[in-house]
């Protein structure tokens, strides 16, 4: 067993390498390109495990999370996050370096950007077809329309298709939802490319729990989910996942006990989890206890899940059995409800053998 001290992110590498396998062989038996989003992960080490899968291309959500993969050699660049003019030169020495495409969602944004680019950028234009968070309305035709012959007029950008992310399927209460959602949405796509009239057009879509659960791709040329490296219980309600397929955990100290609430206080609160939450059996779950074992974890405790977090603190609702076999000092094993927050805010992983692995942000609780 691992001698941990203070709260861990715990990986699972042979269910992160079957979850990133599970995808890629999904993407290939659509016939559809996997550029998978590294904002879930961002990690040097686990992007090498998806490269070993045969991975080629990588999506991010900003232009610093770009150039951490770039300078690790990746080639080939996704940026799926509306265009931020004031890094213009940073995305100019960006393309000098890779092939890079970023998302652009307004004719202000092409003309901010043309005049000061030295570097051939290639070009999305975000659709919307019901998130409604950014993008194009799709049924916009001559918006659209003024925005390719915005990117057509300037010489160094290259107008490559259509991306919609639709993050309403994390909204759906059931797979057929999902179902709707998605199938709008690839239609949605087919009409814009039909409409415009360019055999050249790529289409390509981002969300996990279509990309998992779906099979209608329907001129699609990539797909770009991220959640799926890791899972979380929020897919796993969702059905894109079971919950043995979460390859992620937490490993929180034992600070406290209440017999009178049969509540365990962990070290591990907001700052490690995020305040994510979600509706289960009727209540508001932060996690989901385990048991840690030297080679993983088990299934879920049933009755004991992370009630409340703090900044610092979380607490436990558990069963009087587990209650009277856990004592301070112990560690406990918690499922995030969100993977992407809950490694963003820890900053680095540790192996089930002890191993640390990169991220991005870095190591916040050393």
């Amino acid at each position: 067993m691992l001698k941990l001290k203070r709260p861990t992110l715990l990986v699972d590498k042979s269910k992160t390498l079957r979850n990133i396998s599970a995808m890629a062989e999904k993407a290939g038996s659509n016939r559809v390109t996997l550029s998978p989003h590294f904002k879930t992960h961002q990690s040097r080490e686990i992007a090498k495990w998806y490269s070993n899968a045969g991975v080629q291309s990588a999506t991010v959500s900003s232009v610093t999370m770009a150039r951490y993969f770039a300078d690790d050699g990746w080639e080939d660049i996704t940026i799926v996050f509306p265009v931020n003019p004031r890094e213009v030169d940073d995305i100019d020495a960006l393309a000098s370096i890779c092939s890079l495409t970023i998302l652009i969602n307004s004719v202000d944004a092409v003309n901010m950007i043309s005049e000061k680019i030295t570097n051939s950028i290639k070009v999305l234009i975000e659709i919307d077809t019901g998130y409604h968070r950014t993008g194009m309305w799709f049924e916009d035709k001559p918006g659209i329309g003024k925005i390719i012959d915005a990117v057509n007029s300037c010489r160094l950008l290259t107008f490559e298709g259509f991306y919609c992310h639709s993050g309403n399927t994390y909204k759906a209460r059931s797979l057929e939802e999902i179902a709707t959602i998605h199938t709008h949405t690839v239609d949605g796509l087919n009409f814009l490319k039909k409409y415009f009239g360019e055999s050249g057009i790529k289409l390509s879509l981002g969300d996990t729990p279509a990309c998992c659960t779906q099979t209608y791709f329907k001129g699609i040329d990539t797909i770009r989910p991220g959640n799926f490296v890791f899972y979380d219980l929020m897919q796993a309600q969702l059905g894109s996942c079971k919950e043995a397929d979460i390859a992620i955990a937490m490993a929180c100290p034992v600070v406290f006990k209440n017999s009178e609430r049969l509540e365990i206080v962990v070290y591990g609160g907001g700052v490690h989890f995020s305040k994510e939450n979600l509706m289960i059996n009727g209540k508001c779950t932060f996690g989901k206890m385990i048991e840690l074992m030297p080679d993983g974890w088990s299934e879920s405790l049933p009755g004991c899940y992370l009630s409340s977090v703090s900044q610092e603190h979380g607490i436990l609702r558990v069963t009087p059995e587990v209650f009277e076999k856990r004592h301070i000092g112990d560690m406990i094993g918690i499922l995030p409800v969100h993977s992407c927050l809950t490694a963003d805010l820890m900053g680095e992983y540790t192996t089930l053998d002890g191993h640390t692995l990169d991220h991005m942000s870095g190591a916040k609780f050393r």
